[in-house]
């Protein structure tokens, strides 16, 4: 239970008010002033959000009246008559194009991978932000990006021949990006600047240089033979380290001991999805480790192989550039943060009339002022560590239409107002995740124009959305057959083509979605190149590695170049983008339905074991076949989905939900057998529910009632259950 102490007209948990005030204070504010104006805030905008989701509820209810007197595949032509009578489509803008300031290069101009984080893990959190740079030997000899098999296979100690193909594609990458107009990389046996051009010995006493001088930028150590030579291409840097005595130079005729590449140029830090943040404890950590990021306070004590370490984001790279002056690069990855969006409220804060306020309006108010230090007129000598240009980057997911951007923009104004900052300093990212924002995503950039700063796709909470929105159409395909729908493809390219058209090319991202097989890297490499040809300036990735091996994405394809050369959208993309998909009579058979309930149940299960009884919002959890997936309440939100839907309509019964969830939970307890905080699902005796389990049978037997298809209200309600229990052993 949290306790409270009054300030200005609002209930305040102590978490909360410990965070605020100390920040607050640092920041040289009044205290009193300070939360006059977060109740403000608080009771002019909480009812705006109230109207927001009755609007969200106003329109499902139509739709399923709607699907009630038209089931199955609805005729396009009536179907967006209808849909735009209601209110749910809008009337394209006028052509606009987003006015959004004082963006770094990072989100703007340049195109690379980007992380997403939960923030809640300070490990995690450091992790990302020093990815900004990565080892790509490292990420190369330790995954599967090379084959691992036979005399390549890594084994216990060092493998020579898995060493000689890392450095064999290093050598590879080089010749690619910063080609010679002579001989190639593997030949080399010397790096040297003369004359501010870099020279390359080769075999046999010959020497070359770059066939395009612009690509070497600077350099380290003594320009006869330098410690590092830095490169740059398609934006991108990329150094080779030389260590004549490292494990690896001193195997090489150059004495390459890496290659680093610039990897994670952004990176979410996740409040969201990612996280299971449901009360005051919770939420003011994560404002805490903001705050540690954006201040660079932020550190964690790592153990490891005996021995402990303090890990800190790491500084600023620099350089000899190739007139002689210093070259300073950014060390770290820069950062948005990801609130929660527009459902859920928290009882962090009560107001006047005692009631929870909107947990999306806390989050503005306590970020932004998590963010203050970095702006130069709180952080002083000290800011800019994040944005050079003066900026705050907020992920606001969740949001269904172009009223629900507008509201995030007031809100994002007000606060503000409330820190005295100038108008726009907060940029704006626009999942496009929602059937409603898809839909009319010019209108929903449209009510944002000044802060923008990026738009993304999200497939597995679209297609959960679609679902719920359409609960009613009639039984949906199973998973992988939505996936291969035409109107997927469609989402897709929509959101590329109207973000151009929106006057975001060069000036934000439009970015796409996570690969979430992390143990897979060989088949990344092979299918998310996909991305940047698709013209996404970024895409993200689910760890440090598979960021420095995406990063050879962009070092293939100029993803702006791809996306100049994009076919125009057909005229009917919206037609397509509405389709629902809707099974036929001869696709769900009773083993294509068991099959489907099962690697469901199972999904569901793996995943809210782990959020309700250790409060774990992303991991790897292994599917029914034992491969390991990132998932977060996105993959929930579907699958839970998936089976109301079916329930629904009859496709299945709650007799079979609770077969499979009984039988696949021993799949799950032996999944997770070495986890020593791991408690069974149902119980010691293998026949008592636990709280975990009975949350994964009410996300399907509850789901088609809640609010969007949304997993957070259940999710939230048992995970406070557990703590409550945790508490009274």
């Amino acid at each position: 239970m949290s306790h409270y102490a009054p300030r200005a007209d609002l209930s305040v948990a102590t978490p909360i008010i410990e965070f605020a005030e100390q920040t607050a204070t640092r920041h040289g504010f009044d205290l009193d002033t300070f939360w006059a104006g977060v109740a403000d805030i608080v009771h002019d905008l909480a009812p705006k959000n109230a109207e927001l989701l009755a609007e969200r509820d106003r329109l499902q209810h139509l739709i399923d009246d709607w699907h009630r007197a038209n089931p199955g595949q609805p005729d396009p032509t009536l179907y967006q008559e209808f849909l735009e009578r209601i209110g749910y489509l809008r009337a394209e803008p006028e052509p606009f194009e987003i006015s959004t300031l004082n963006v770094d290069p990072e989100l703007a101009t340049l195109a690379g991978p980007q992380l997403v984080v939960p923030l809640l893990n300070a490990r995690f959190a450091l992790n990302a932000v020093n990815a900004r740079w990565g080892s790509l030997y490292d990420a190369l000899y330790g995954t599967d990006a090379i084959d691992q098999s036979g005399d390549l296979a890594p084994g216990k100690g060092y493998n020579a021949v898995r060493g000689a193909k890392v450095i064999e594609l290093g050598r590879e990458l080089l010749d690619e990006v910063a080609e010679l107009d002579a001989g190639s990389h593997a030949q080399s046996t010397l790096y040297s600047v003369i004359g501010g051009e870099l020279v390359v010995s080769l075999v046999g006493n010959e020497t070359a240089r770059l066939a395009n001088p612009t690509t070497f930028v600077g350099y380290r150590g003594e320009a006869e033979a330098p410690s590092s030579v830095l490169l740059r291409h398609n934006g991108l840097h990329l150094e080779i380290v030389v260590d004549a005595n490292g494990a690896i130079g001193k195997t090489d005729d150059a004495g390459v001991q890496d290659i680093l590449l610039e990897s994670a140029l952004s990176t979410i830090m996740d409040l969201e999805d990612s996280v299971a943040a449901v009360d005051a404890d919770d939420k003011a950590l994560g404002y805490r480790n903001w705050r540690g990021l954006m201040d660079g306070t932020l550190t964690e004590t790592v153990e490891k192989n005996g021995t402990s370490f303090t890990r800190s984001a790491n500084p600023d790279r620099e350089y000899t550039a190739i007139d002689g002056s210093t070259l300073v690069l950014p060390g770290r990855s820069t950062l948005f943060i990801r609130n929660v969006g527009h459902l859920m409220r928290t009882d962090a804060v009560l107001d006047r009339e005692g009631e929870w306020v909107p947990e999306g309006i806390l989050d503005a108010i306590m970020t932004l002022l998590g963010s203050l230090s970095d702006l130069t007129q709180f952080g002083g000598e000290s800011a800019g560590r994040n944005s050079r240009t003066e900026s705050i980057y907020i992920v606001k997911p969740k949001m269904h239409g172009p009223d629900e951007v507008a509201f995030a923009a007031e809100l994002f104004a007000r606060v503000e107002s409330l820190y005295g900052l100038p108008e726009n300093t907060v940029k704006i990212g626009i999942m496009d995740e929602e059937r409603r924002t898809s839909a009319t995503l010019a209108a929903c950039i449209a009510a944002a124009r000044e802060r923008v700063v990026f738009i993304n796709t999200g497939f597995l909470d679209r297609t959960g959305d679609e679902i719920h929105t359409s609960m009613l159409a009639g039984p949906m395909l199973p998973k992988t057959e939505i996936r291969n729908q035409p109107w997927l493809g469609v989402y897709e390219q929509r959101n590329v083509a109207i973000g151009v058209e929106c006057g975001l090319d060069h000036r934000a991202q439009i970015g796409k979605g996570m690969w979430a097989m992390p143990d897979l890297m060989s088949d990344m490499l092979a299918q998310k190149i996909g991305h940047v040809r698709a013209g996404a300036s970024t895409a993200w990735v689910p760890s440090p590695t598979a960021a420095t091996l995406h990063a050879l994405h962009y070092h293939q394809v100029d993803a702006f170049r791809a996306r100049a050369e994009l076919p125009a959208l057909a005229a009917d993309s919206l037609s397509t983008l509405l389709e629902i998909p809707l099974a036929g009579a001869n696709d769900l058979s009773v083993d294509v339905v068991q099959t489907e309930l099962d690697n469901n149940a199972q999904s569901i299960l793996g995943y809210v074991v782990r959020w309700i009884d250790q409060g774990v919002g992303c991991s790897k959890v292994p599917d029914i076949h034992d491969v390991a997936l990132m998932e977060d309440r996105a993959t929930l939100r579907i699958s839970a989905q998936l089976l109301a839907n079916w329930l629904t309509h009859g496709v299945i019964d709650a007799a079979q939900i609770d077969e499979s969830l009984r039988r696949l939970s021993a799949v799950v307890d032996a999944q997770n057998a070495n986890d020593p905080l791991y408690e069974k699902l149902l119980g010691e005796d293998g026949d008592t529910p636990g709280i975990a389990f009975t949350a994964a049978r009410r996300m399907i037997l509850e789901g088609a009632a809640q609010p969007s298809g949304y997993t957070e209200p259940l999710l939230h309600e048992l995970r406070r259950a557990k703590k409550a229990e945790h508490m009274q052993k």
